[in-house]
């Protein structure tokens, strides 16, 4: 029994894919951009600290205060009367979905007149090069099975960077924290090129990662031809068999059974 010959649940995406995901993250990026320029992308953050915030350990807290914005930022959008970006719903998930916050914008299609992405936050500081470089996404388990179960799944991955700074208040004498998001890029997790796609056997099923977040190439493919490269990923680590790979196949329903 060989990994080739398995009756696989061959995932077919829809012939306009490639333009919805292109659209979406097209449209994420120019909201963030839209953000930025307004200067609508500062968090203040308030502190009795007198030396401000820890500076060198600020990057273990960004995280949390960076997704809010962002869905604080989609929820300015949705709420504008001239929304210029077809933005028609937003919803933040809670925190073991995958993503952080859904988005679903209007689009006239063969089919539907919308489409729908889930989007995953990441975020990286300017000013300390390792950081956030190399982030989780999900499990290799849990990634391979939403694009089974959905063929049309679109899954971004928002990096965003920030830099932060603290400035004494007048008024308190207590210094006050500016958390500033500076830069950004999208990008749909299926077209991420394959040397740029990490997977981590150390959690449960194996983490999927990027490389290198801020450097990222991309490649056009379908979804089966990314379920197979996910399967590739995780039969090539030393500490993963046929075996292993199998029995996930069996308990996500990836192959055909006969019952």
């Amino acid at each position: 029994m060989t990994y080739e010959l398995q009756d696989f649940k061959v995932p077919l995406q829809s012939l306009d894919y490639a333009a919805c995901s292109l659209f979406v993250t097209t449209s994420v990026e120019k909201i963030i951009s839209e953000a930025i320029e307004l200067g609508n992308n500062k968090i203040i953050i308030n502190t009795n600290l007198k030396l401000g915030l820890p500076m060198e350990n600020i990057n273990k807290i960004a995280g949390p205060f960076i997704e809010a914005w962002a869905v604080e930022t989609f929820h300015a959008i949705l709420e504008d009367s001239n929304n210029r970006f077809s933005l028609i719903n937003v919803e933040a998930v809670q925190r073991l979905h995958m993503a952080d916050v859904i988005l679903q914008f209007k689009k006239e299609r063969k089919v539907e007149s919308g489409v729908t992405a889930e989007i995953d936050v990441k975020a990286t500081a300017e000013d300390i090069v390792s950081s956030g470089k190399g982030p989780n996404i999900t499990s290799f388990a849990r990634i391979r099975t939403a694009y089974v179960n959905d063929p049309d799944y679109i899954f971004i991955i928002l990096s965003l960077k920030h830099r932060v700074y603290s400035s004494r208040n007048q008024i308190t004498g207590l210094m006050d924290g500016t958390m500033e998001v500076v830069a950004y890029n999208a990008y749909d997790l299926k077209f991420i090129s394959w040397n740029d796609i990490n997977y981590n056997p150390a959690l449960g099923t194996g983490q999927i990662q990027i490389r290198d977040i801020h450097y990222v190439e991309l490649e056009e493919r379908t979804t089966w031809e990314f379920c197979q490269l996910l399967d590739r990923k995780y039969l090539q680590s030393s500490r993963r068999s046929f075996e292993d790979w199998l029995a996930l196949a069996n308990r996500n329903q990836w192959i055909k059974s006969d019952d």
